[in-house]
Formats: C-alpha cells, sequence, structure tokens
C-alpha cells in the first residue's frame, strides 16, 4: 500500500524528471537535432545545466527570504495598534514594488549595483514582498477577537500573544503568500540573465539572442519543472501544518 502511493506521488515523478533533465538533458539531443536540424549543438553546452540551477536556485532563495522577512515584519507592524494608520501606506508601497516591471528595476540598479546577481536579488525581494505582506495582514487580521481575549486573560504578553496564537493560526494563510512569492520568483528570475546574472534563464537568453530555439525549450522545460516541484513542496508543507495544527 505505502509503495503504491509512493509509485503515484506527483512530487516523486516531477522530482525524477527534473533530476534526470538537469543531469542529462543529452538524452533528448536526437530529439532535438530531428526537430531543429539547423542547430549545432542541439544541446546547451557551454554550462551545466546543474550549476545553472544551484546559481538559479540560490538567488531564488536569498531574495525568497529576505521578501519573507520584510513582509512578515511589515504585516506584523501593520497589524499592531501603533501600526494600524500605516497600514495603508505599506500596502500601498508593496503594491508599488509589485506592479513595478522587475525589468525596470533592473534597468535602474544596474547603474548602482553593476551587472550580476545584485540587481536581480533586488528586482526579485521587491517583487516577492507584496504576497507575504497581504498574507501576513489577512491572516493576522482574521485571528479571532477571542483568541487574544483568552491569551490576555491567561497572562500572556502582547509577544507572547503574537508568537504562540496569532502566527500558528495565521501560519496557513502565511504560508500560501510565501508560496506565491517564491514561484514567481523562479520563473522572474531568468530574465536577471539579462544583466549577467547565471540562472537557467542563461539558455533562455542565449537562445533568443542567437536565434536557437533548443536553447529556450531546454531553459524553460527546466524552470517549469522547478516551480512545479518547488509548488508541490510547498503542497505537501501545507497540508502538515494542517494536520499539525488540526492535532492541536
Amino acid at each position: 500500500m505505502r509503495l503504491g502511493r509512493l509509485i503515484r506521488d506527483p512530487l516523486l515523478w516531477v522530482a525524477a524528471a527534473f533530476l534526470v533533465l538537469m543531469t542529462q538533458m543529452s538524452l533528448l539531443a536526437p530529439l532535438f537535432a530531428w526537430a531543429f536540424p539547423a542547430v549545432q549543438p542541439p544541446i546547451y553546452a557551454s554550462d551545466s545545466f546543474a550549476v545553472l540551477w544551484l546559481y538559479h536556485a540560490a538567488l531564488v532563495a536569498a531574495s525568497s527570504v529576505a521578501a519573507i522577512a520584510v513582509g512578515i515584519a511589515g504585516g506584523v507592524f501593520a497589524t499592531r495598534p501603533a501600526g494600524r494608520e500605516f497600514r495603508p501606506l505599506i500596502a500601498a508601497l508593496a503594491t508599488i514594488g509589485q506592479t513595478f516591471p522587475p525589468v525596470a528595476v533592473l534597468a535602474l540598479a544596474v547603474p548602482a549595483l553593476g551587472y550580476g546577481a545584485a540587481p536581480t536579488f533586488v528586482a526579485l525581494t521587491l517583487y516577492g514582498i507584496l504576497p507575504v505582506l497581504a498574507n501576513t495582514i489577512a491572516g493576522l487580521a482574521g485571528v479571532p477577537a477571542a483568541v487574544r481575549e483568552a491569551a490576555t486573560a491567561m497572562g500572556l504578553t502582547p509577544l507572547q500573544i503574537l508568537a504562540q496564537a496569532e502566527l500558528p493560526l495565521a501560519a496557513p494563510l502565511i504560508l500560501a503568500g510565501i508560496r506565491v512569492s517564491v514561484i514567481v520568483n523562479i520563473g522572474t528570475a531568468t530574465i536577471g540573465s539579462t544583466v549577467g546574472a547565471v540562472t537557467l534563464g542563461t539558455p533562455i537568453i542565449g537562445g533568443l539572442i542567437n536565434d536557437k530555439t533548443p536553447y529556450v525549450i531546454e531553459g524553460a522545460i527546466l524552470v517549469g519543472l522547478f516551480a512545479i516541484l518547488t509548488d508541490l513542496g510547498f503542497a505537501r508543507l501545507d497540508r502538515a501544518l494542517r494536520r499539525f495544527a488540526a492535532r492541536d
């Protein structure tokens, strides 16, 4: 029974496909050679896909951690008595950061930070704040007043109420915001290759510039599988979190 569930697990299949293609993309060489006979070599070989993924994952992880920290801190502040007046301003600033095109952020950041990962990190961080911030505010605002009143009656301080009652209850909604933020950043990180960042977008940009469609497809497949794999991982974490909360 357990083996059957494991075999049917989509997370396992996506992880296997991603690992195989990332390390053995050459297996598809005959297919790409047949579909695009004018492109030689048919498989992007300037860099290892595994190395490109490591740089891509590191950039997404760093920017996501920064966005999560800012988003949760901003959401907590906006739902405290001292910060409620600033809530519309905080939400507006986060919305501006989300709607401002990442390419424009890169163009503005490059003169100050130079080419490479730094301007991409800034763009991804700004782009990833809004989902976390919005869901943190919604999650904390949705905590029943009776819970806070009961915690206060037990003698808990405001900080203890936040840590032991509000954040655990708001955790599923906050996690949903983090999930959206990270998945969006996985796709958006590809444009960092336009300013010299090493990511899975490197073969995509190279393929577009040199009119080598197979390179674009290869990079896009890996980015898509990476995003799907991460999303499935978050879904698994969300279910575990909800089961844990139900037990409590």
